[in-house]
């Protein structure tokens, strides 16, 4: 974003335009900070549950939240552990090597921990093949360095 890339208030302060709440009726914007908050309790939840996908739920709650809060928002992509992540992907279409690993190694910890603990042999057999779409669908993603 460049510097002109900025809307004036009616208190002739300069924000980024990324605040598009200007246009939208308030049910509007309270309905999509109620959505952008369900999604990032969701993506939260992934970071716990490896099943369930966090950075989809990151980037919808962004979505939501720049449509209804631009401090939301602000929030969201300044926040100190999940940030980068929001703002490597949103501008490169990438995650970082080390992100990468992570969710690599949290992801089979905790799946080969489930498949151990729980009898269930549908869970022994469901958890793998979950395991390898959601690696190669890490794998697939560019890596920044």
């Amino acid at each position: 974003m460049s510097s002109n890339d900025t809307i004036v208030n009616e208190k002739n302060e300069n924000r980024p335009l990324c605040n598009r709440a200007a246009g939208i009726s308030k049910v509007r914007r309270v309905v999509y900070v109620i959505l952008g908050s369900v999604f990032l309790l969701l993506g939260l939840t992934g970071v716990f549950l490896p099943v369930l996908p966090t950075t989809p739920f990151l980037l919808l709650t962004a979505y939501f939240y720049l449509r209804s809060s631009y401090r939301l928002y602000c929030w969201l992509i300044n926040h100190r552990l999940f940030g980068s992540y929001i703002n490597d992907y949103m501008q490169h279409r990438a995650v970082r090597k080390k992100a990468k690993i992570t969710a690599l190694v949290f992801l089979w910890s905790t799946m080969l921990l489930t498949i151990i603990l729980v009898p269930v042999v549908a869970v022994r057999v469901i958890l793998p093949i979950i395991g390898i779409a959601v690696t190669a669908h890490i794998l697939s993603l560019k890596t920044l360095k």
